[in-house]
């Protein structure tokens, strides 16, 4: 054996999003990439705004020779000062967590690599071996692996049809196990957001469940695509609700810089062990070989203040596609936000049929990888074109069915 088993073992599983990569590359050789109706990655097409450009050439062009040095393992003071008065600046529209967020400062920041790198980080800092992480499912794939990175387990509860939380399969599934209960609102791969009534009650259940083993249940919020929203969608913050709680979040999303792996988790300011957990995750965040967060990604944040991608530009290409899907017979649950769509299956065989979609060149990706049968997930981070395009494509394989 060359291999660890277990790298060996999930290589032969494989991740459905990457198989369909894979696949889109094996056609859109063949076919062409015009021809290709690749919807299988949640790969931002959007350019970073004009601000990021400016910034990066500025910052680029300082003469500083501690420029790409090391710094302190949670990231740059004044880097992580500017996070810390984005996340109160923002608060500021929420009445109900204006009073506990404006007590967030940098020392509450760790800078990391993506929100991926922040979860981590956390699951590193958090669990025990043979600990849970809960999560809804349909859920990102990633998060077994996040979870078994630290000697965790990742268990899942159903949502509800709409995909909003289940609160009572939520309680039922807590045992003296459960150290996360994870969420991340606006979802992938559903697009659903959370209410603030919905963690409310989610914070009551874990509060009582936490007195009831003795022990705190954490709730982490991953939220890389919180900006990503429309409609005037208001995604709440999780801080007011319970106070044991940590973000973890990226710019790969609302900046279009998912290689730049630039993110940051913030603990809520009300934590009961708010200076053990800032000290675990500077340090988790330097042990997991992370070090910390790229320099220059980092000096380039607060020039950038309230800048973010077009999201008018996402909320048109969501009602294109879900204006087609509709018109050829579709049933879906329209997403608040993120840039998916989860429709059903007109078969339970959801890979059944998304095969049947790859004959006519269209990718997307089974539920089954995310916990979801009968469901099948589009990215529609394409162009407008791609997806108008598609629509005769998506009525020929449905009318099959």
């Amino acid at each position: 054996m060359t291999i660890a088993a277990k790298i060996e073992q999930t290589i032969s599983k494989s991740s459905w999003i990457r198989k369909m990569f894979e696949e889109g590359t094996r056609l859109k050789a063949q076919y062409g990439s015009e021809n290709v109706f690749d919807f299988s990655i949640g790969n931002p097409n959007l350019p970073p705004p004009e601000a990021f450009q400016n910034a990066l050439e500025t910052v680029a062009s300082q003469k500083d020779k501690s420029l790409h040095g090391y710094m302190a393992n949670s990231g740059f003071l004044f880097v992580r000062e500017f996070v810390a008065e984005k996340i109160r600046a923002e608060s500021a529209k929420e009445s109900a967590a204006e009073q506990i967020i404006k007590n967030i400062n940098a020392d509450d920041i760790v800078m990391t690599c993506g929100a991926a790198g922040g979860l981590n980080v956390i699951f590193k800092a958090l669990l025990n071996q043979g600990e849970e992480v809960l999560v809804s499912r349909p859920f990102f794939v990633e998060y077994t692996f996040y979870a078994d990175n630290h000697g965790g387990v990742l268990k899942t509860v159903p949502s509800n049809q709409d995909f909003t939380l289940n609160l009572d399969e939520i309680e039922k599934a807590i045992t003296p196990k459960t150290r996360v209960m994870l969420i991340n609102s606006p979802n992938n791969p559903t697009g659903q957001i959370y209410s603030e009534a919905s963690l409310k009650a989610l914070g009551k259940i874990l509060e009582k469940k936490s007195d009831e083993y003795g022990a705190i249940i954490y709730l982490v919020s991953d939220e890389p695509y919180r900006k990503i929203v429309f409609d005037n969608v208001n995604v709440p913050s999780i801080f007011p609700y319970y106070d044991q709680s940590i973000v973890a979040t990226s710019h790969s999303k609302d900046l279009s810089l998912p290689g730049e792996r630039i993110g940051y988790l913030a603990i809520n300011p009300n934590a009961k062990y708010r200076d053990k957990l800032r000290q675990a995750m500077a340090l988790t965040n330097r042990i997991l070989g992370f070090v910390n967060a790229p320099a220059i990604m980092q000096r380039v944040l607060p020039f950038l203040k309230d800048a973010s991608v077009d999201i008018d530009a996402y909320r048109r290409k969501r009602d294109i596609f879900c204006e087609g899907l509709a018109s050829a017979g579709y049933s879906f649950t329209t997403p608040p936000g993120a840039f998916y769509l989860f429709p059903r299956s007109p078969i339970e065989d959801d890979v059944k049929f998304v095969q049947a979609l790859q004959e006519e060149l269209i990718l997307a990706v089974p539920g089954s990888g995310f916990g979801g049968p009968g469901h099948f997930r589009l990215a529609f981070c394409v162009e407008d074109e791609t997806i108008k395009k598609s629509m005769p494509a998506f009525k020929r394989v449905i009318e099959k069915f």
